[in-house]
C-alpha cells in the first residue's frame, strides 16, 4: 500500500470532480418527481464500478429503484468483503435555506474544513462516502494490490426504509456470501480523533392523522364548540413526553438496554466539548431525557420526535378556518433489544387511546429497523482499528451512534456476517439538513484508509 498517498496526490482533481458530477444528479428516492434521475444514478455507480476494476457489474431490478451489484474475485478461497452504500439521497427541503443550490455541488473553505468541503445534497450521505469505496477500489485493482475478493451492493432506497433491499438479500444469500461487511455511512469524532461506530440505534417511523368536523370550519361560528383537531394533535404529541423528558408510552422502556456506570464512564472519555456543541447549534441550552449526558441521550437511549406536522391553513395573509384534519410525522430511536415492530405498536395503541371524543385518529407506519451492535474483539473491528491507525497515526475510540441504519441488522440476521462501520464525516457535515457538505480531506482520507481494511482483514483472516 506504499503507494496509496501519492495514487490519491496524482488523482486528487479527477477524484473529486467525478463526485461533483454524480452529487449533480438528484437521485431523491422519497419523490416519485425524480425517479428518472434516481435510475440515471444506478447507471453511473454501474459504469464507475466496472472503470474501477469490478470483473462483473449488473443493475438489479426491484420493485422499486435498482440494486447495483458488482464483484471482483480473485480467488474464491480468500475472504470476501462486502461493500455496502446507497446513491438514493434525502429531500433537499428547505430549499431557502440552502447558501447555493442543493444539486449544484460548489467548494468552500470553513473553519472545520480549511482545504475545503464539497457542499451539496448526499455529498456525506452517502454518496462521498460511498464513492471513496469506488476509488480505494480503483486503486488496489490498478496496481495489484487487492488481497482478497470484493463484492459491491449499492441500493437506492435507503433513505426510505429499504424495503426492496431486504427482499434482495433474502433472495440472493449465496450471491452475497461474504466473511465481513463494510460500510461508510457514519462519522467519527474529529478529523484528528478517529472512531469506529460500533452501536446504531432502531427505527421506527409512523405518520399520524386526525380528523374531526367533515370539512374545515369558520373559526367564528364553530370555534370553542367543536375539536379542533391541530390542538388536539399538539395535546396529544405534548403528552408524549413527562417532564422528564421521559416516553410515556406504556412498555417502552420494558426491553431498553442500561449500560453499567463502567460502560458509560468508557463512553465519556470521548472528546466532547458542550459548549462547543451548542455554539455549533446555535442554542444556549442543550435539552433532553433527565439523568443523562448530551452523548448518552443521542447514542444509548431512545427518543421520539415530530419530524414533520401541518393542517390548516400555512398560506400568506390569514384564513379563520378550524381544520377538518391535523398530520404529523413522527420517528422513535431506538436502542439494542428494542424491536421497531413492536414499538411501532405500543405506540399506535398509545396514541390511539389519548384521543379525546370529538375526533378520530389514524395511525400509519411507515418503516423501520432493529439497532445493532457490533463486537470490539472480532477481526473485522481490529482489522478496521489496524487501517485507522496506520492512516491517523492513532487508535480509533469506538462509540455508539445516535443514527440508524436498517439494514445492518437484517445483514447479520440473513448472511450471517458482522458489518463493520467505518465512516469519516463529522457531525457538522449538516446530513439531512441544509447545506450538507463533506470534507475534501475527509474523502480523500477515506480513500487512502479503506485498502488497509483490506490488508489487515486479509492478513487476520488467514
Amino acid at each position: 500500500m506504499s503507494g496509496i498517498q501519492s495514487y490519491i496526490s496524482s488523482n486528487k482533481q479527477r477524484f473529486i470532480d467525478e463526485l461533483i458530477e454524480l452529487l449533480k444528479i438528484p437521485s431523491i428516492s422519497a419523490d416519485s418527481a425524480y425517479e428518472k434521475q434516481t435510475i440515471q444514478t444506478a447507471e453511473v455507480i454501474k459504469t464507475s464500478l466496472e472503470k474501477a476494476g469490478c470483473d462483473h457489474v449488473e443493475i438489479c431490478e426491484t420493485d422499486g429503484f435498482p440494486i447495483v451489484y458488482g464483484d471482483k474475485i480473485i480467488d474464491p478461497k480468500l475472504p470476501t468483503v462486502l461493500v455496502y452504500g446507497h446513491y438514493d439521497v434525502q429531500p433537499p427541503d428547505p430549499l431557502d435555506l440552502w447558501h447555493s443550490p442543493p444539486f449544484e455541488p460548489v467548494i468552500k473553505n470553513t473553519d472545520l474544513h480549511p482545504e475545503g468541503a464539497i457542499f451539496a445534497r448526499g455529498a456525506c450521505d452517502d454518496k462521498g462516502q460511498m464513492y471513496m469505496h469506488v476509488k480505494a477500489l480503483e486503486y488496489m485493482t490498478s496496481h495489484g494490490e487487492l488481497p482478497c475478493n470484493v463484492k459491491f451492493m449499492i441500493e437506492g432506497e435507503e433513505e426510505v426504509g429499504s424495503v426492496n433491499l431486504s427482499h434482495f438479500v433474502k433472495a440472493n444469500r449465496e450471491k452475497l456470501k461474504n466473511d465481513v461487511i463494510l460500510i461508510s455511512d457514519t462519522g467519527m469524532i474529529a478529523k484528528d480523533v478517529p472512531s469506529i461506530t460500533t452501536g446504531l440505534r432502531g427505527l421506527s417511523y409512523v405518520e399520524v392523522e386526525v380528523t374531526g368536523p367533515n370539512r374545515d370550519l369558520h373559526s367564528g361560528l364553530y370555534g370553542g364548540a367543536v375539536a379542533n383537531p391541530i390542538n388536539v394533535l399538539t395535546k396529544m404529541i405534548a403528552s408524549l413526553h413527562d417532564e422528564n423528558n421521559h416516553i410515556t408510552i406504556p412498555g417502552f422502556y420494558d426491553k431498553v438496554e442500561n449500560l453499567s456506570d463502567a460502560e458509560r464512564a468508557e463512553m465519556a472519555k470521548a472528546p466532547f466539548s458542550l459548549e462547543d456543541y451548542k455554539k455549533a447549534l446555535d442554542i444556549d441550552a442543550v435539552y433532553g431525557e433527565e439523568g443523562y449526558t448530551t452523548n448518552e441521550r443521542n447514542s444509548i437511549r431512545p427518543t421520539l420526535d415530530v419530524n414533520g406536522i401541518w393542517g390548516g391553513y400555512t398560506g400568506e395573509g390569514a384564513k379563520t378556518v378550524i381544520a377538518s384534519k391535523a398530520f404529523a410525522k413522527i420517528s422513535m430511536r431506538l436502542v439494542p433489544n428494542q424491536d421497531w415492530e413492536e414499538i411501532t405498536q405500543l405506540f399506535k395503541i398509545h396514541f390511539e387511546s389519548i384521543a379525546p371524543a370529538g375526533v378520530r385518529v389514524k395511525v400509519s407506519p411507515h418503516h423501520g429497523g432493529q439497532g445493532y451492535v457490533t463486537p470490539i474483539d472480532s477481526i473485522g473491528y481490529k482489522a478496521a482499528a489496524k487501517a485507522y491507525e496506520q492512516t491517523f497515526g492513532k487508535t480509533p475510540i469506538p462509540q455508539r451512534s445516535g443514527g440508524s441504519i436498517p439494514i445492518v441488522s437484517l445483514f447479520e440476521q440473513e448472511l450471517k456476517s458482522k458489518t463493520i462501520l467505518m465512516g469519516f464525516g463529522l457531525d457538522s457535515d449538516a446530513i439531512h439538513s441544509p447545506n450538507e457538505h463533506f470534507g475534501i480531506w475527509n474523502y480523500l482520507k477515506g480513500i487512502e484508509t479503506i485498502p488497509y481494511f483490506y490488508k489487515y482483514f486479509t492478513e487476520l483472516k488467514q
